[in-house]
């Protein structure tokens, strides 16, 4: 197995299940990663983690965890796709622009790329509005996270200057960027290189963000950067963290092999002050949520594909059901009431998060990566309105599946480049509207599924 390899498999565990921002040991990093690459190695990973969410989380491998739609009726694929106003077909292909990444936020397209850190698209044009230069190397697997009231929010490197030994681990710092212009507001110093979904969300009229300390979360004034308020937990436990209806959770559990329990705890929007909603059994890996709820996966015994799925509202009602995996994932991400996984033969299952049954399995429709191969399966996106759950090749093949059925209902060509080997080269689908947005490395192409009539 090459080196790159190694990097890949390593970041591809560690970053599924990324509970707390404490470093890899640095000898680890020192021996599985490139010299160039250990920065990259730390965004991804960010943790050490407990081997048991290891064992349970290294079976999803899509990257888009907790980004789920709202529970609602899905309906058929019977509307046809209407473009927004103002948008024709449109491509690009701008080195150093998208490399790391989009996030789709109204009409716009935030991306980050090796020579910016965060560049403003047109979403109707493909054209570029404005860009902030990256602060020293732009070859993460970051990019923006979030958008909302004319504010951006994204990663950067903290200091641009080397170590005393040449090497260079600058650290991170959040960063704010004011939409309409591209003028950085504000930037925090991150603890860690942590910059999975994590590290910074958004809340209540606030960021959460796993800052000044490993085990400490802030509220971050989402204009100046300043902090409102923040909660720590003791050394010896992992906290992930979630937000629900713009109210932050956080599932706690000891750092051990075999914890007793996770707890679940609701902070106050206003004060940062904590109350415990319920405690769920053993070690609980959060996998997305699913409008009010968060969806949660444990191991039920020594066989890997034997699993629990597990919701938790707000208020702490739960459902578990029983989720059986036959063979390694290529990934798996929840979408509104649905867990869809895609195996590596290339078929594509829907699971019901309400009722615990499988509800179809099809082939995806697209062609699967290498298993061994560097490069991931890009996360699956789905179009409410037309019922629609759409998959992204490497080669650049899209297929449409009916979310009820699994039946293809659509089936397109991106002319995305050959893939080269590199951490930022995963390819990456996206909805603007019914539009289809689909990136490998710096090429983006933009185009409208003709389904449904």
């Amino acid at each position: 197995m090459t080196t790159e390899r190694v990097e890949e498999k390593v970041r591809e565990t560690l970053n599924a299940v990324a509970l707390d921002g404490v470093r890899a040991p640095g000898d680890l990093v020192e021996k599985v990663v490139r010299r160039r690459s250990r920065r990259r190695f730390s965004q991804a990973a960010g943790a050490a983690v407990a081997v048991a969410a290891i064992s349970v989380g290294a079976v999803f491998g899509f990257g888009d965890a907790g980004r789920a739609g709202q529970d609602r009726p899905v309906r058929p694929a019977a509307s046809p796709a209407t473009p927004p106003e103002g948008w024709k077909p449109w491509q690009s292909s701008s080195p150093g622009d998208s490399e790391r990444g989009c996030l789709v936020d109204g009409s716009a397209l935030y991306c980050s790329g090796r020579t910016y850190d965060t560049v403003k698209i047109d979403a109707n044009t493909g054209e570029r509005l404005w860009t902030v230069e990256v602060n020293r190397e732009g070859d993460g697997i970051d990019r923006p996270f979030a958008a909302r009231d004319g504010v951006v929010y994204a990663f950067r490197n903290h200091t641009a200057e080397n170590q005393p030994d040449g090497d260079y681990a600058g650290g991170t710092d959040l960063m704010a960027v004011d939409a309409e212009n591209g003028d950085v507001l504000w930037t925090v110093e991150m603890p860690q290189d942590d910059r999975t979904a994590q590290a910074a969300m958004l809340m209540d009229g606030a960021v959460l963000a796993n800052t000044p300390s490993v085990r400490t979360v802030s509220a971050l004034d989402p204009l100046t950067g300043k902090e409102k308020w923040r909660y720590s937990w003791d050394k010896g436990t992992v906290c992930q963290r979630a937000v629900l209806g713009g109210v932050p959770y956080l599932l706690c559990a000891r750092d051990v092999e075999k914890p007793d329990g996770t707890d679940v705890l609701r902070l106050d929007p206003a004060t940062g002050s904590a109350t415990k909603v319920t405690t769920l059994p053993g070690m609980q890996q959060l996998i997305g949520t699913s409008g009010d709820r968060m969806v949660l996966i444990a191991a039920r015994g020594t066989d890997g594909g034997d699993l629990r799925l597990t919701t938790v509202s707000g208020s702490g009602e739960r459902a578990s059901h029983p989720y059986r995996i036959n063979g390694p994932q290529a990934g798996s991400d929840v979408v509104g009431d649905r867990l869809i996984s895609v195996s590596w033969q290339g078929k594509a299952s829907a699971y019901s998060l309400t009722t615990g049954k499988a509800l179809w399995t099809r082939p995806v429709g697209v062609g699967m990566p290498d298993q061994d191969a560097m490069q991931g399966l890009a996360s699956p996106v789905v179009s409410t309105r037309q019922g629609v759950v759409y998959f992204l090749g490497q080669d650049g093949d899209l297929s449409g599946l009916d979310l009820r059925t699994g039946e293809q209902v659509w089936r397109g060509h991106a002319d995305l480049r050959t893939p080269r080997p590199g951490l930022a080269d995963t390819p990456q689908l996206l909805l603007y509207g019914d539009v289809l947005v689909a990136r490998n490395g710096s090429k983006v192409v933009s185009l409208l599924p003709r389904t449904g009539g």
